[in-house]
């Protein structure tokens, strides 16, 4: 159980920085981003992805992607409205540049949820994030969340379980993540995010105040 900061988390804009949340499926991002968004909802603003996957149980169009057809999104990215996006286990994923802009438009933190391609793609760009890296304590623990969410096919788990490792290896290369969480216990890995976004939290809720 450990935080590891590999840079400070100072900024150069006017405002708050995104902030940018990559890790294997599994890790427990979604979780941890749920808690951070219900306790700081008037802080961060959720990025709403897109992606041409089927909508898992529970999910609702909008709120946890824009889930769209292949066509349409191969569409919207020949015409330079995403600012990244990547193919996973057969299915592609995107943060369009509107999505980023309808948050910051609220003068919120706004908060992008991406893979590792998508990690090096915004590296490309300006956005100038956060990079925060969400780790499962080991890929015994990654591959039982994995089973117990009962929503994959071996096949389709063996996909998620590879792309896992290659995604591990890669939060712990040097100068790609600000932070690095591995995520064993779920209430001490949200303390742990808390305290690295504590800076641009105070700097929104400043902001807030005085305006």
């Amino acid at each position: 159980m450990y935080m590891r900061y590999f840079s400070r988390l100072f900024s150069a804009m006017a405002g708050p920085r995104p902030v940018v949340f990559s890790g294997p499926s599994g890790a427990g991002k979604s979780t941890l981003l749920k808690k951070l968004m219900k306790e700081y909802d008037s802080v961060f603003g959720f990025s709403v992805s897109h992606t041409t996957r089927n909508p898992r149980p529970g999910e609702v169009n909008g709120k946890d992607y824009h889930y769209v057809t292949r066509e349409a999104m191969q569409k919207a990215i020949d015409k330079g409205e995403f600012i990244e996006n990547a193919v996973f286990s057969g299915n592609m994923y995107g943060t369009s540049k509107a999505a980023v802009q309808a948050v910051q438009a609220k003068n919120l933190i706004c908060i992008l949820d991406i893979d590792m391609q998508g990690v090096m793609n915004i590296k490309k760009t300006d956005l100038n994030p956060i990079y925060v890296s969400i780790q499962p304590p080991s890929m015994a623990v990654l591959e039982k969340r994995l089973r117990d969410r009962k929503t994959e096919t071996e096949e389709s788990l063996q996909k998620r379980l590879h792309a896992a490792q290659v995604d591990m290896e890669f939060g712990k290369e040097p100068d790609i993540f600000d932070v690095l969480i591995i995520n064993d216990h779920l209430d001490e890995a949200y303390g742990q995010l808390k305290e690295a976004l504590s800076e641009e939290i105070n700097m929104v809720k400043k902001a807030s105040l005085s305006s």
